[in-house]
């Protein structure tokens, strides 16, 4: 049994309950034993002053890469969930597309085992939709639910086989889970590597349509109505998305969405750097044509280079689906606000440092996002006044937790004890080489962001606490 926890002042935000105001919260044995004001802590309690910060149910990622098996020198189960921890995340579920791919029992167990292992954030694995993530044969949903998966996936790949599709709704509402689809239809995304417009023209880079994407929604929609099963779109990009999604929710189809943080934030203009080395100032020529006593003088710099030296490509930015346009951006976060996109998930996506630095072309898709979730969106959505904090936390918490049927996303008492406590005025710069994952990918590197996770709590067991850290 663990100790008993006491968080004395802070202020609760709990939105299964619309709580928001100052409040105790009282943990015993795993459990939230009471909130309210005044509180009494039990014999041997930890009492936690939290005066001025904000303690709210634990945040759940949906969405989530973890390398483990295959390539644990990008990330584990453990170095993830230890970032979840320190990003404010009691849950995490864990995509299939490992090596060998997360498609049977054993498999499944596996990821559990280490899980438990870790006893950190909570990882809930996600079952492969086909044998192989190869598109072919329906893996045994029945099995892995057993075994633990919360939901099934081809993510990475779409299921490009409508029949695939129709069927593995189907066969998944018998165990009322999700089909999370990566939506592109790869015969307009073959060979693109950043979002089609103007910025991928002006650097000469094969663009992926906002359409191939939006196809795919349009198509996983019409057969979620057809089999009344619960299709969950992963990481929606495009404005058109929100508008096929609108209208199947008016309409009482079972579809769920999730956005990133780096697509509520960052445009395709994120795939490009600026040089500063390719900064000069050149020389006036009108002199001459006005018959001025001037003479003149070239630089090497100005005789062998263009405009384009000012550009360099960022693969930090190079993420599936692509960043997009700003009224993309913008769609997406009113869509958020109004539900019909129901949560954020990170995608997090490690990759290891010398294959980021390759050609844009070569370098692989994902960013990892973890442990800048929420303060990106803090920043960029509650610093900016688009949410409230409640709202922020609902679509990082509490929404989550519903869609994929999880237990957390509230503090109501007897519900588990997965709590996170922020600091919202907290100011700090993203440092990616202080990072507890194992990679390093982000485009959020050097950015200055608000609000940050200063104590997370599974089970009622402390498993991050920044205040501690600090100290040593």
């Amino acid at each position: 049994m663990t100790r008993p926890i006491l968080l004395q002042g802070g202020h609760v935000i709990d939105p299964s309950r619309d709580l928001d105001g100052v409040a105790d919260v009282l943990i015993q044995d795993g459990k939230i034993a009471s909130v309210g004001r005044g509180l009494t802590a039990p014999d041997g309690a930890l009492v936690r002053n939290v005066k001025g910060r904000v303690v709210t149910p634990g945040l759940v990622d949906l969405h989530v890469h973890l390398r483990e098996p295959g390539n644990e020198d990008e990330e584990t189960v453990a170095s993830g969930a230890r970032a979840a921890a320190a990003g404010g995340f009691t849950a995490i579920c864990a995509m299939p597309n490992t090596d060998p791919v997360t498609d049977n029992q054993a498999a499944v167990g596996f990821i559990v085992r280490q899980s438990d292992r870790a006893g950190l954030a909570r990882v809930h694995p996600i079952g492969a939709v086909s044998i192989g993530q190869k598109g072919e044969r329906l893996a045994e949903f029945g099995e892995m639910v057993s075994a633990g998966a919360v939901a099934v996936s081809d993510d990475g790949k779409p299921v490009v086989s409508s029949h695939l599709m129709r069927t593995a709704l189907e066969y998944a509402r018998t165990f009322n889970v999700p089909v999370a689809d990566h939506c592109e239809e790869p015969t307009l995304a073959a060979g693109g590597v950043m979002h089609e417009g103007l910025v991928s023209t002006r650097l000469g880079l094969k663009g992926i349509p906002a359409a191939a994407e939006e196809i795919m929604v349009a198509r996983d929609v019409l057969l979620a109505e057809l089999t009344g099963g619960h299709v969950h779109l992963c990481h929606m990009s495009a404005r058109g998305s929100v508008v096929i999604i609108r209208e199947a929710k008016e309409r009482g189809i079972r579809v769920t969405a999730e956005v990133t943080p780096h697509h509520l934030t960052l445009t395709d203009y994120a795939c490009e750097e600026y040089d500063t080395h390719a900064k000069m100032n050149p020389p006036l020529r009108e002199a001459k044509e006005r018959g001025i006593r001037v003479t003149a003088e070239v630089t090497p710099h100005h005789l062998t280079l263009t405009d384009y030296a000012c550009e360099e490509y960022d693969t930090h930015a190079k993420m599936n689906p692509p960043l997009r346009e700003a009224a993309d951006v913008a769609a997406l976060r009113g869509a958020l606000k109004d539900g019909v996109i129901d949560c954020i998930a990170s995608d997090h996506a490690p990759h290891a440092y010398d294959e980021k630095e390759a050609a844009f072309d070569d370098a692989p898709f994902g960013v990892v996002g973890l442990e800048t979730a929420f303060a990106v969106a803090h920043t960029e959505l509650v610093e900016s006044g688009l949410f409230t904090l409640p709202e922020l936390i609902r679509r990082m918490s509490t929404e989550p937790a519903r869609v994929f049927h999880l237990g957390g996303g509230t503090l109501a008492p007897g519900a588990v004890a997965d709590v996170a406590v922020f600091d919202p005025a907290a100011k700090w710069t993203v440092d990616p080489t202080t990072f507890h994952s194992k990679s390093h990918n982000t485009p959020f590197a050097g950015r200055a962001l608000t609000g940050r996770a200063v104590l997370t709590i599974v089970a009622g067991a402390i498993v991050h606490d920044l205040d501690q850290s600090a100290a040593r």
